[in-house]
């Protein structure tokens, strides 16, 4: 449940200040990308330190190596959120982040049928339900800057300021 209070708070307080005129950057996607930076370093941190061995536990069986396995998704989470906040690799950190999500939730469905863990936000139907919402956020993320990277590489033509004519 912690993931989904960070991502939602992050996002929520930049969203509000950019609103109020205490920030001068864009509300959208900074906001967003700030929010899932900041919880991607902390599902990142507690692949080291504090979870460790609830995550290797949540390894399905067939997984080789659940220990490596941690530690490789630990690694690619911190890198992931480091890359969402600069432009030029926002759109591929958050596309790995993306793959991720989807990737692990197969582990997330084994803790929660196995009772791995008993927090409420473990459950299967709140897990699937903030895995949506993460998605959506990193989704969020990679429409945006493809747009943007769509638009920069094929610019409109600027309108003519006589509607009336018309290009030879």
């Amino acid at each position: 449940m912690a993931p989904f209070v960070i991502l939602v708070l992050v996002t929520a307080v930049l969203a509000g200040l950019r609103a109020v005129g205490w920030l001068r950057v864009p509300a959208w996607p900074f906001a967003v990308q700030c929010g899932v930076a900041a919880m991607f370093v902390a599902t990142g941190l507690a692949h080291f330190i504090g979870m460790r061995e609830q995550l290797i536990a949540m390894v399905p069986p067939v997984v080789p190596a659940p220990g490596l396995m941690v530690t490789v998704t630990g690694v690619l989470e911190l890198a992931g959120a480091v890359g969402v906040l600069w432009r030029r690799t926002a759109l591929w950190a958050a596309a790995g982040l993306t793959a991720m999500l989807v990737g692990m939730f197969p582990a997330n469905v084994y803790a929660a049928m196995k009772g791995i863990s008993p927090s409420f936000g473990d459950a299967l139907l709140p897990r699937t339900l903030m895995q949506v919402v993460f998605l959506a956020a990193t989704l969020s993320i990679v429409i945006h800057f493809a747009k943007a990277r769509r638009a920069a590489a094929h610019p409109t033509p600027a309108a003519s300021p006589n509607p009336d004519h018309q290009p030879a």
